[in-house]
């Protein structure tokens, strides 16, 4: 199994790459900006031909939420167009297609957690490219799994996680919103799970499927801002606000708990808690 994994730098392609050395069946091929730019299609397919690609992990994303609602064009070139060039390539490959999509693609009215079936209805500028970034996968792989996660942090590059570490160590207090409720995903434990689906995936068998993953259980930015202070032994106190006294250029969900039944039956996945898989990656840290 040759697999391409693109994005490689972020939290995400470095959990795979750490994870890379201890699966002899699979040749890994790390690839990120300057090497290769996922909007071009001829770099990408000549890649892919290079190595004999059978499998695409898509990790690269334009991610700066705030940020997109001015730089519209830069992320729907990277959400939404650099899906669409790698799904092309795939089928000219006859490559699986994995890529990582978002819990922002929904707008957070709901109070039950979300189903892949559930209709999407991105606020902002970010989860909509995301989302249409997705329907052009859909649309033109022969071969896919789409896998939405959410709240994503790692002990490699910039993440909510890591600030809260960063800010707690030098503040007596911070103000935390209470009131946006999703799941944090430790990037290593999706990582994980992405590789054990390709030990056991099928190569001749053409997937359509849409996945939900993140670590299980449910909780606050405060809250989760409130156990590392916790776990980590910091004297910063967390102060719970509303998303009304912490504006922001783009509008976050409310609410986005993604509901994880199909992607643990279909692949037989035990998904560990936040909080145990908070204290593992603090564990890494510290080693």
């Amino acid at each position: 199994m040759n697999i391409l994994v693109t994005g490689s730098n972020g939290q995400l392609g470095s959990e795979l790459k750490s994870l890379a050395s201890g699966k002899q069946d699979m040749r890994f091929f790390f690839y990120d900006l300057p090497e290769l730019d996922i909007t071009d299609r001829e770099s990408v397919g000549a890649v892919c031909r290079k190595h004999s690609i059978t499998v695409i992990i898509n990790c690269a994303a334009y991610t700066h939420v705030d940020r997109a609602e001015e730089e519209i064009e830069a992320a729907r070139r990277v959400n939404r167009d650099g899906p669409a060039v790698l799904a092309g390539v795939a089928c000219e490959c006859h490559a699986l297609l994995v890529h990582v999509s978002t819990d922002y693609v929904f707008n957070g009215d709901s109070s039950v957690p979300y189903t892949e079936d559930d209709p999407a209805r991105p606020l902002g500028v970010y989860g909509r490219t995301k989302w249409e970034g997705e329907e052009h996968v859909r649309g033109i792989a022969p071969s896919y799994m789409i896998v939405r996660t959410s709240w994503l942090y790692s002990s490699y590059g910039q993440n909510f996680v890591k600030t809260m570490l960063r800010l707690g160590s030098e503040r007596e207090m911070l103000n935390v919103v209470f009131d946006q409720i999703g799941s944090p995903t430790y990037a290593a434990d999706l990582a994980g799970a992405l590789l054990s689906i390709l030990e056991r995936h099928d190569p001749v068998w053409s997937y359509r499927e849409t996945y939900h993953y993140s670590n299980e259980g449910v909780c606050s930015w405060y809250d989760l801002a409130h156990a590392i202070m916790k776990i980590r032994e910091l004297p910063c106190r967390v102060k719970p606000i509303g998303t009304d006294e912490y504006p922001t250029k783009a509008e976050r969900p409310h609410y986005s708990v993604l509901h994880k039944g199909k992607i643990k039956r279909h692949w037989d996945l035990e998904i560990p808690h936040w909080q145990d898989s908070l204290e593992r990656m603090f564990q890494k840290i510290g080693e």
